[in-house]
């Protein structure tokens, strides 16, 4: 391995005669586009202008929210209306006045049906506890059984205590069941698939 010991001539310097590329006494080096600031200054001047346009469409909307207003207030209800235009005919006599428009608008609005008042349901989650009467209806009920293989559990109870002297009755289910619950109690089920009611 050899190393090289370099030039011992001085390198030129430039001096008060030399020309550089940027002027008298400037240091000479690899010259530089000329065009290169002036790209660099029109990329910038648009990416400003592009930045302002965008920030003024952000800041002023796109009108949509006055779009869905008026959207939202015609679908507030049914509101049909019937216009009728009748158009007299002018006399002979030879005057040759306009004819005056008469026009007639009626509203009309259509009644909504009734509906029922939703009541307590005949099917439920086999996870929670439920009021009969007023979360389910009263009756029957039966499940496939339970979810997992720790078994389906459900309790019958005179209210929310959770005392074990408020257990009506309970059950731990490996298969389908049935229980019949009466208005008023408490049911509680756990790990069950679906109730329904069957009677």
């Amino acid at each position: 391995m050899s190393f090289q010991q370099p030039s011992s001539s001085p390198s030129p310097q430039p001096g008060p005669g030399t020309q550089g590329p940027f002027g008298l006494g400037a240091p000479t080096g690899p010259a530089r586009p000329p065009k290169q600031r002036g790209r660099w200054l029109k990329y910038g001047a648009v990416a400003l202008v592009s930045l302002f346009i965008g920030v003024g469409i952000g800041s002023s909307g796109d009108g949509s929210a006055a779009a869905d207003t008026a959207a939202a207030d015609t679908k507030s209800g049914p509101r049909p209306t019937a216009t009728v235009t009748e158009t007299a005919k002018a006399a002979d006599d030879g005057d040759a006045k306009p004819a005056p428009t008469v026009t007639e608008t009626e509203t009309v609005t259509a009644k909504p049906k009734k509906t029922r008042k939703p009541g307590p349901a005949t099917s439920f989650s086999g996870e929670g506890e439920y009021v009969v009467g007023e979360d389910i209806k009263a009756g029957t009920y039966k499940t496939a059984g339970a979810e997992d293989e720790w078994g389906c559990y459900w309790e019958r109870a005179k209210n929310a205590s959770g005392e074990f002297d408020a257990i009506i009755a309970n059950n731990n289910l490996t298969g389908p069941g049935r229980v019949t619950l009466n208005t008023g109690e408490y049911f509680k089920t756990n790990r069950c698939q679906e109730w329904k009611r069957v009677g």
